[in-house]
């Protein structure tokens, strides 16, 4: 009996899960498995109806489905700008008569602040502000404040360790050049282009160090801080080399040494040549104080003192040096050196992509294959000395500065820029400490603003519009404006509970596929209006 018994209680505690078989599903028809409920109320109707939207999250170990998208509309933009033959149009759109009206009254109120003193002047400055924020809401770009303080430039000259690089005027224009071959067809290569950093010690093939104790983790870690500054360095030279705006696609990845590196799909051909004299003379210079050497540690870091309003010295009790007091001695010491300075390895990949080629689909593929994973997702440790490269880069990540508001540079006797009571060295907020990021923070895809001539709204009302018209769907979008939207809090007795609400998507997902795959199959061939759009719309 007891063995019976047993065996039936393996057999049970074998069997899946019914939420886990209810998330495999979704996750399989695309479903979002963390929808956000939201209540939308009907302004003209009175209706009110409680509806799922999609989390949006582009990684896929918190929803794969929502991450999947995201990616599969990154291709999509990587693909339409990569080969296009017209320059792409990006005209402003005219000035509404609401956004006139707001800047005719900011002209007035800008006229009287001038004029006016004491508190008057205050209540003016409120109300320009105000004025501000409902300009930007109206779908303004930019400020008409004028700046709070000027930016701190530095020398632009040239270090005497790199070569000069060939500066040519700028044309108007993004497009490569055309080449015709002899029977007549014209077409436009492209480029995929890799850059790495400098080798920080000798590395193995699973990507750690040969020796840990000789490799430059400090180096690495300031590099993968900075790397962001280079990528921005190296497009500005290359533009000014090339003589032409290039517009460029571009993902940030980790190597396996953990080291960031950078994928472009550029639009026209440059020569290797012409691309390793860009990559050598581009560099990137950090004119921060030195932190080479800590004065304190994180017990006996400086405290805030409430009666000053600043931080002090343990020891002394005196102010700690401000941000600016300490960039004013680093340009009045003519002997002031950078504190870092980054440059690209010697390691320089560039391949020719031609329009529709099968290799321009495998670039595409392999520019978005990790956009689903952060930075520590995408070569997970496998060994004990990969956990261990891991954690020496993290530790030296977590106390080195990572900008002019980073709390450990209270650790170098400084009072970061804006420093308030709360800051403890170790502890800085940004995601660049983090474990998970490892110094690459920033944004992974970088797009310039004339690659495709959309946005990714642009793209997504795109392909919503295609399957629309495919459907036979003319209604379209209903009127933004019509409709009151508020976030459902949990516990609403009005919410079903979330197996439901999956169930109720993954039908509705499948009705959906079920009508877009007949609507296809009832279409008059390859050219008729509901093809048009290439099969890796129908994808998405």
């Amino acid at each position: 009996m007891s063995s019976s018994t047993g065996s039936t209680r393996a057999e049970r505690a074998r069997m899946p899960l019914a939420r886990s078989v209810l998330r495999q599903v979704a996750e399989e028809h695309g479903v979002c498995v963390r929808p956000v409920a939201v209540r939308r109320t009907d302004i003209v109707t009175g209706h009110t109806e409680i509806i799922d939207i999609p989390c949006g999250a582009t990684r896929a170990s918190l929803c794969p489905s929502c991450a999947e998208r995201k990616r599969r509309l990154r291709a999509a933009q990587c693909r339409e700008g990569w080969h296009l033959t017209e320059e792409p149009v990006l005209e402003p759109d005219p000035a509404t008569d609401a956004q006139q009206y707001l800047t005719e009254l900011r002209a007035d109120m800008t006229k009287a602040q001038a004029l006016a003193t004491g508190p008057e002047a205050d209540e003016l400055t409120s109300l320009l502000a105000e004025i501000d924020t409902e300009l930007a809401d109206s779908g303004v770009r930019g400020s008409l404040a004028p700046a709070q303080a000027a930016r701190r430039v530095r020398s632009t000259r040239r270090r005497q360790d790199t070569p000069d690089l060939p500066r040519r005027p700028v044309e108007n224009r993004t497009l490569g050049k055309a080449y015709t071959t002899p029977d007549g067809k014209t077409f436009r290569p492209s480029l995929f282009l890799t850059l790495t950093l400098p080798s920080y010690g000798r590395v193995r093939g699973d990507g750690t160090p040969v020796d840990p104790t000789t490799y430059n983790y400090r180096r690495a870690a300031r590099d993968a801080l900075h790397f962001p500054k280079l990528i921005d360095r190296f497009i500005q030279n290359l533009r000014r080399f090339v003589g032409y705006d290039v517009q460029y696609f571009a993902v940030v990845e980790p190597q396996r040494r953990l080291a960031p590196h950078l994928h472009l799909a550029l639009r026209g051909t440059i020569s290797r040549a012409e691309l390793r004299q860009v990559v050598t003379a581009t560099y990137h210079q950090v004119w921060w104080p030195t932190t080479d050497r800590p004065i304190h540690t994180p017990e006996t870091a400086p405290t805030w003192s409430p009666e000053l309003g600043v931080f002090t010295d343990p020891g002394t009790g005196e102010p700690l040096p401000t941000w600016d007091e300490a960039l004013d001695r680093l340009d009045t010491d003519p002997n002031a050196e950078p504190l870092h300075v980054l440059r690209f390895g010697p390691q320089l990949d560039a391949q020719g992509v031609l329009v529709g080629s099968p290799q321009a689909a495998r670039c595409v593929r392999y520019l978005t294959k990790y956009l689903t994973k952060s930075v520590s997702e995408c070569h997970t440790p496998a060994s004990e000395s990969e956990t261990d490269h891991v954690d020496r880069l993290a530790a030296e990540l977590r106390y080195e500065p990572c900008s002019p508001t980073c709390a450990n540079w209270l650790l170098y006797g400084l009072q970061p820029k804006n420093a308030h009571p709360g800051l403890c060295p170790g502890a800085c907020r940004s995601r660049t400490h983090k474990r998970e990021h490892l110094g690459c923070a920033g944004r992974r895809v970088l797009v310039s603003r004339k690659w495709s001539g959309k946005t990714l709204t642009d793209h997504r009302a795109e392909r919503r519009a295609w399957v629309l018209e495919v459907l036979g769907d003319t209604a379209g979008r209903p009127e933004p404006n019509r409709y009151i939207w508020e976030h459902v809090r949990p516990g609403d007795p009005d919410m079903s509970p979330l197996a439901t609400r999956l169930l109720r998507a993954v039908a509705e997902r499948v009705r959906w596929r079920q009508a877009l795959d007949e609507a296809l199959a009832r279409a008059e061939g390859p050219n008729s209006a509901a093809t048009a759009i290439t099969p890796e719309r129908k994808a998405a």
